[in-house]
């Protein structure tokens, strides 16, 4: 009896075995994608990491999964002999599904990888597992790539990882630093450092130094010698008298009448077009009664001219012959008479 009640412990231990086993595989394959939208693509760096069953995200939404991981000599190159000089030869091909539900309304991939959509590597955390990374980036900077094959799925073009970027960068400043003849350079540094050193010490600038030093020494003896806090109390104590002359009534009344004289000096300039006016009017009122006056005045000159001109033959006349005031005209002239 013991020993067949043994046996159905065992065998009942062995069902539950085969139950959990049998459950544990359904859980895990709760989440796999059975039908979808197929894509693949192209890496050329290591896909370390990366398993069967990895989710593809984007922007951190997981949008499907992970169905193949191969190379590519495996899976379009065949029977052909693969030149190792060629970088397609040393690509991996990675194919995933995506569930529509979880995509929504979307451009075509056409329109999507023009837009920048590629794919990446991406790492969770520390513990080196690898997933599949959707996003877009700048298309000319990551341009798509043509591969010389017909892709079993739509291809869809990838990227370099973040790692695998920064890498790149490290591995380009390395090569620039091999470059560097590090010994000359050295070797000028220390040149430069004995040269300043030797000027510091004895040359012109252990001179300016010097200067400098006494000149800092002077400023602080003028300093403590110009009582700085007897002349803050005084300036202080001249700030009070200003402010409070400001404040004053005089200050006040004196602002108040330069606010008036202001005020008359701008109704006068406002009256000084009118006066400007006037006076315009006057001038050519003034110009027009010249001219006036002036033709009044020509014939008046004119005869008064002619008077003058009488006047003057008329004292010539005199003078030459007074007795013609009393006798009239002159003696008509004889013969042989002196003149």
């Amino acid at each position: 009896m013991t020993s067949r009640g043994a046996s159905v412990r065992v065998g009942l231990l062995l069902i539950l075995g085969v139950a959990g086993v049998v459950g544990l595989v359904l859980f895990l394959a709760r989440d796999r994608v059975k039908d979808g939208l197929r894509y693949e693509t192209y890496f050329r760096e290591s896909v370390q990491g990366l398993d069967v069953g990895a989710p593809v995200k984007f922007r951190g939404v997981t949008l499907g999964q992970v169905t193949d991981i191969g190379l590519v000599t495996a899976e379009y190159m065949g029977a052909v002999a693969a030149d190792p000089s060629r970088a397609e030869v040393r690509m991996v091909v990675v194919r995933w599904l995506i569930d529509p539900k979880r995509m929504g309304k979307v451009p075509d991939s056409g329109t999507a990888i023009s837009l920048g959509l590629r794919a990446r590597l991406g790492s969770q955390g520390i513990t080196g597992l690898a997933y599949i990374e959707l996003d877009f980036v700048d298309p000319k900077r990551f341009p798509a790539e043509t591969v010389p094959w017909t892709p079993r799925d739509e291809y869809l073009p990838s990227m370099p990882s973040t790692i695998t970027q920064v890498q790149d960068a490290a591995q380009a400043l390395a090569t620039k630093l091999q470059k560097v003849d590090l010994e000359r350079m050295v070797t000028a540094v220390q040149a430069v450092l004995d040269d300043v050193h030797d000027q510091l010490a004895t040359g012109s600038a252990g001179a300016a130094l010097t200067d400098l030093a006494a000149l800092a020494h002077t400023l602080r003896g003028g300093a403590e010698a110009a009582d700085l806090p007897g002349m803050m109390t005084e300036l202080r104590a001249t700030t009070a008298a200003l402010r409070a002359t400001l404040d004053g009534k005089e200050t006040r009344n004196l602002l108040a009448s330069s606010a008036q004289a202001a005020d008359r000096l701008a109704a006068a300039t406002a009256k000084l077009p009118a006066l400007i006016a006037t006076l315009d009017a006057t001038l050519r009122r003034a110009n027009t009664g010249t001219a006036d006056v002036q033709a009044e005045l020509v014939p008046v000159l004119r005869d008064a001219r002619a008077a003058v001109a009488n006047l003057r033959e008329t004292t010539e006349t005199l003078r030459r012959y007074p007795a013609s005031m009393l006798l009239g005209a002159p003696p008509p002239r004889t013969d042989g008479a002196p003149r």
